[in-house]
């Protein structure tokens, strides 16, 4: 899935001085993707990010994976080179390539310098892979077995197991609850053909988002951009997934696991990526659990009790609601006291919301920060493709520290009311008996 090379493509930060909010400009190409780019010129390099609303949402009834072999197995040949040829051509110009999928996208990303010969051939092999992939068979079978062992592995794996089953009861019966990684009986068989279906509905261009960053001019990100979609059908956007379904009530699962500790995940539908509450429910969870050692969370139940190492939450905005997830790992006859804890914060800080000083803390932390969120271009490269793939204004970045500074406790406190409710909770424990 992942093809890594060793040149040194890892000093891609911005001076001091560059640490300005970045200028996105964005049109199409002639055959209908989105294409988001911002010119740098610091170093002599560009990173291009595609994506593809392609992700195992997408995935059919009784082949989960499909999106996933589909993906990787798009390097391992293409046009007129073998997956041997894509991997050598590019680490002969020092470029660097890797490939990922996860629940909304497929996603290829490509670094590499700006010489003339060296990008032409990064350029080159690009765009192969997105638009000429051949899916050998020889590939599959290997990609196949290798999958089914990663798969058999994960069962020993708590950490593993525990988040695949908080999927599958969160969103029973949506496509989101389709791994990335797919499932066992899926993946044994999806055949050549069902990649090559895939491929012709969704890697179309109007189904694509490109992101561009780095030392070129408009008119070059241009031709690039066109070229990296130009074999493409213009075809047409993917029809948005279903709504995710309110929670009626109250779920548990608990999985037996023979080990020391339990590892529970619990949570409920949260927000999309484009949400108008997506601001005060991020700097209140700041609070609640993101924050690290300091978030009420981890106080409650690390620093007062030393019931966990950590404890945690996080909102996951998605195409449409994403989860929200609180986490820790406890030992087994620890876990009643610390489900209760966790369950007791949450209902406090739903009710009753954050304090000024922590308002004032959160906000203070999250826009100090912000500038490590665009301090290369690869990132920079990240948000753009996340504002064009969830149709994010494209002043975003420019007005991002402004929202935050603009959240009230009033308005943390509405946010969590309306959105969470800790008498609905969807909660998964892996772990031994804790009799």
């Amino acid at each position: 899935m992942l093809s890594r090379l060793s040149f040194l493509l890892f000093g891609l930060c911005f001076s001091s001085a560059s640490l300005a909010v970045p200028e996105i400009q964005q049109w199409l190409t002639e055959n209908g993707a989105r294409v988001y780019f911002v010119e740098t010129h610091e170093l002599p390099m560009v990173s291009i990010a595609v994506a593809f609303d392609a992700g195992s949402a997408r995935d059919s009834d009784g082949k989960l994976g499909l999106a996933h072999l589909t993906n990787i197995l798009m390097e391992e040949g293409a046009g007129n080179l073998s997956g041997e040829q894509i991997s050598e051509g590019m680490e002969s110009i020092g470029a660097q390539f890797q490939n990922n999928n996860g629940r909304d996208m497929s996603i290829f990303e490509l670094r590499t310098l700006t010489e003339p010969n060296v990008l032409a051939s990064a350029v080159n092999i690009f765009a192969d892979v997105l638009t000429r992939p051949k899916f050998p068979n020889a590939a599959l079978d290997r990609e196949r077995e290798r999958l089914l062992v990663a798969l058999e592995r994960e069962k020993q794996s708590p950490r593993a197991l525990v988040k695949r089953a908080f999927y599958k009861n969160l969103f029973d019966g949506h496509p989101y609850a389709n791994p990335p990684t797919g499932e066992e009986d899926g993946i044994r068989v999806i055949g050549r053909q069902d990649l090559i279906n895939f491929h012709q509905e969704y890697f179309v261009a109007a189904n694509s988002v490109v992101a561009m960053v780095g030392d070129l001019r408009r008119k070059q990100a241009e031709r690039i951009s066109q070229q990296l979609v130009d074999r493409l059908p213009r075809g047409r956007a993917a029809p948005r997934v279903s709504s995710v379904p309110e929670l009626t009530s109250a779920r548990e699962r608990v999985i037996e696991f023979p080990s020391q500790q339990s590892h529970l995940l619990m949570g409920q539908p949260g927000i999309s990526r484009a949400d108008p509450d997506y601001f005060p429910l991020y700097v209140g969870n700041h609070i609640l659990g993101g924050s690290g050692l300091i978030s009420r969370l981890a106080v409650e139940i690390r620093e007062k009790r030393g019931l966990a190492y950590s404890a945690y939450s996080y909102f996951l905005p998605m195409r449409d609601r994403g989860p929200f997830v609180i986490g820790l790992q406890t030992r087994n006859d620890q876990r009643e006291i610390a489900v209760k804890i966790a369950n007791g914060t949450l209902a406090r800080f739903v009710e009753q919301g954050p304090t000024e000083e922590e308002l004032k803390a959160a906000k203070r932390n999250i826009t100090g920060g912000f500038p490590l969120l665009i301090d290369s271009n690869k990132k920079i490269a990240d948000n753009l493709m996340q504002i064009g793939f969830y149709n994010l204004p494209l002043n975003y970045l420019q007005e991002y520290a402004a929202k935050i500074q603009a959240v009230t406790s009033d308005a943390v406190a509405d946010a969590f009311r309306r959105r969470v409710d800790p008498a609905r909770l969807v909660r998964v424990i892996v772990g031994g008996n804790n009799g």
